[in-house]
Parts: structure tokens; C-alpha cells; sequence
């Protein structure tokens, strides 16, 4: 075949161009906030990872400013050579003080800490044992390193252990997890991965891209919710959520870290995080240690918004309610589509999850929450989703 014939084979994707229901690349005007302007029009955000607001707090706004002001616009270069600032250092020491490690790595972002952890810490004849719904990073992941890639079903541990029982007890072993699940808000059920690794010898990571911030005290992730921070070897986290910026981090031993720094070639060979991406995490983390009360506000509006729209006679994904991710189901992945178009017209901006992210049938619309929503906003959204859901119901009978 042709290199570029398989250019021509997204039908799907000319379909719902030609339908006017296309969801992706929709322009933003403004700030990344509650409501937002976008392609000319006021929307409420309930679409972006930005858990805690604080995109838009103007002390991690100045403090990348002034980051650019002292060290430039970039560092032209790896960690490993001419491309270490001091405030990366400073990032690192305050990241593992707060998640209770003793070594923190940061990336230059999320996606590639999980590349760069991943395939240096897994060799050949090593397993990945991969939770079924785990991030694409982590797949992606996996195919880098030369190991073998072992898939779990989602939250099943009695899967995982039928899994672990058929490696080889002396192999190394990897049990890869997200902490939360970013589709469906699930929380992974960490005491008992953490109980089988220990008894089958294995080790544990967990991605906490959307834990961090969200969960445990302070937001300290999901190991620190369950009280297993010093049981989970790795936590990954990543700085475009609850820290505002770009970039992402591990946190581990000083033993693992120091491996990870001179083997990892995604991390070797990948220029630093630029002075502002730095800085304005740096910012805030500070913020997030100093002002609890947000992620307690952030675990409020996550049960205010699943009740909001439970009383529009809207079908939500059941999960933790402290996850401020809020999944309703839409099943069809056109109706899908339909139904986030309308919403995007009427001023409520959420994501499709469709297959792979969701199996065939069960397709969702995905709303995400900030720590800055009001109640008066996701009650006009929650009244927006159910009349927009009940016209969609009607139309279809």
C-alpha cells in the first residue's frame, strides 16, 4: 500500500465534517476560565483539566512573567548539560517535600515523563502489568521500553492477579496505573495493587495526572489519599492540570530518580522546561500548599454538579464523588457528537468520549471542573445539558 493512502481511509472523520458535528480544534479567545469566549461566543467551561483555576491567579501569571524577564525564553538545552536553572532545582526539592519522596524529575511534560520513566526503568524480560484504561502515554510507554506489556482488566483485581501469577516469580515487574482515570473519574483501587506487588514482587507507579491536586491531603494524589505514599515506588504527575503550566514530574527514590536521570533518553536527550513553565508551577504548588481550602472547594462543586445534573433526569457515570470529572452517557457516538454540538451552540463547552476511550455503545459527554466555578454557573449548565438532552430524546422518538 501506498505511504499515504491510509491518509484517505478517515470516513468517519469526513462524515461528521460534512454533518457540521466535527468537536475538535474549536479556537479560544480568552483565558483558560470558567467561561471563556470562544470562536466569538461566551461558553462555560466545563472542558479543562485546569482543576484548581489557578491558570488565570495573577501571582503564577507574574511569576512566569518575571521568569522570562530574568532568565530568557528558554534553555536552550538539556538538563543534562547547559539546561539546568536554579529554579528547577528549586521546583524539584518543594515537589518532594510535598509528595513525600525523596527525588522529584521533572519533564517537559506529562506525556513524556511516562516515556521517559517508563522505558528507562523497564528492560528486556521485564513486564508491564497496564490497567485496560490507562492514558495513552502509558501505552505509548510501554512500546518504547523492551519490555513486554501485560494488560489487566479496568479495576479488576482479581484479573491483575491471574495476570502477575503467570510471569515468572523472578522477573521484573512494573504495575502500572492511573491514580484517577481521566474518562471515567474512576479512582484506582490502590491497596489492593500495592498488597499484590507485594506479594508477587513487583513494583508500583502510579500516574496521578488527575489525582494531583484533587485528592488526598492538600492535594497531595491519590497514594497519599490512601495513606501508601512510602507503598507506591513511582508517582508521575503532570504540571497542565492542577499546577497551571506545562511540563510533568516523578517522584521516587533518590536511588530510582538518579537511574532514571542518566538512562532516560527522553529525558537526556529533551531540552529543560522553559523559566516561565517552571515558575509558574513553582507558583503554584506554593498556592496549593498554602490554600487547602481549594481542593476542598474543587471535592464540593464535584458532588454540587453531579447532583445538578441528576435533577435534570440525566444518566451520570456513578463514580467517586470527590473527582471533580462528571461523565453522562450519550451511548451513540453521532448522537454523541449531536448532543455536544448543541451544547457548544447553547454555551456549554464538554469533551466527547468516544472509542477507544469509551467501548462501543457507551460513548459520554465529559465534564471537568475548576475549584473557581460558582454554583450559579453549573446550575445555568446543569439546566442547559438536561434541556438540551431532553430535546435530543424527543427528536429521536
Amino acid at each position: 500500500m501506498p505511504l499515504f493512502q491510509k491518509c484517505d481511509n478517515l470516513t468517519m472523520l469526513k462524515e461528521i465534517r460534512e454533518k457540521g458535528i466535527y468537536p475538535y480544534f474549536h479556537e479560544l479567545e480568552s483565558r483558560q476560565d470558567v467561561e471563556v469566549i470562544m470562536e466569538g461566543k461566551r461558553r462555560i467551561m466545563l472542558g479543562s483539566n485546569n482543576y484548581l483555576g489557578l491558570t488565570v491567579r495573577e501571582e503564577v501569571i507574574e511569576a512566569g512573567v518575571e521568569a522570562i524577564k530574568k532568565y530568557g525564553t528558554g534553555c536552550s538545552g538539556s538538563r543534562f548539560l547547559n539546561g539546568t536553572l536554579q529554579l528547577h532545582t528549586e521546583l524539584e526539592a518543594e515537589l518532594a517535600e510535598f509528595v513525600g519522596k525523596e527525588s522529584v524529575i521533572t519533564f517537559s511534560t506529562g506525556f513524556q515523563s511516562n516515556l521517559g520513566i517508563i522505558s528507562a526503568i523497564v528492560s528486556r524480560n521485564d513486564y508491564i502489568l497496564s490497567d485496560r484504561e490507562n492514558h495513552a502515554s502509558i501505552y505509548d510507554a510501554c512500546k518504547l521500553s523492551y519490555g513486554t506489556m501485560v494488560r489487566y482488566k479496568h479495576n479488576d483485581m482479581e484479573d491483575l492477579e491471574r495476570q502477575l501469577q503467570k510471569l515468572p516469580a523472578e522477573a521484573g515487574k512494573l504495575i502500572v496505573t492511573d491514580g484517577v482515570f481521566s474518562m471515567s473519574g474512576d479512582i484506582c483501587k490502590l491497596p489492593e495493587i500495592v498488597a499484590l506487588a507485594e506479594k508477587y514482587n513487583a513494583r508500583t507507579m502510579v500516574d496521578d495526572a488527575h489525582g494531583f491536586g484533587v485528592l488526598g491531603d492538600c492535594g497531595r494524589g491519590t497514594a497519599d489519599y490512601f495513606g501508601l505514599t512510602d507503598k507506591v515506588d513511582i508517582i508521575m504527575s503532570t504540571f497542565s492540570k492542577s499546577l497551571a503550566s506545562l511540563g510533568g514530574f516523578c517522584a521516587t527514590s533518590a536511588r530510582v530518580g538518579d537511574y532514571i536521570k542518566h538512562t532516560s533518553r527522553p529525558y537526556i536527550f529533551s531540552a529543560s522546561i522553559t523559566p516561565a513553565s517552571c515558575a509558574t508551577a513553582l507558583a503554584a504548588l506554593r498556592i496549593i500548599k498554602r490554600e487547602p481550602e481549594l481542593v476542598q472547594r474543587l471535592t464540593y462543586l464535584a458532588k454540587y454538579l453531579r447532583a445538578a445534573i441528576k435533577r435534570q433526569g440525566v444518566e451520570i457515570k456513578e463514580g467517586d464523588e470527590m473527582v471533580p470529572i462528571v461523565p453522562f452517557y450519550t451511548y451513540d457516538e453521532v448522537d454523541t457528537l449531536i448532543i455536544s454540538k448543541k451544547l457548544y451552540d447553547a454555551g456549554v463547552y464538554v469533551n466527547p468520549v468516544l472509542p477507544p476511550a469509551a467501548p462501543q455503545g457507551g460513548c459520554m459527554l465529559r465534564c471537568s471542573l475548576m475549584a473557581t466555578h460558582t454554583e450559579e454557573l453549573l446550575d445555568e449548565a446543569a439546566e442547559i445539558i438536561g434541556r438540551v438532552m431532553r430535546e435530543e430524546l424527543r427528536d429521536k422518538k
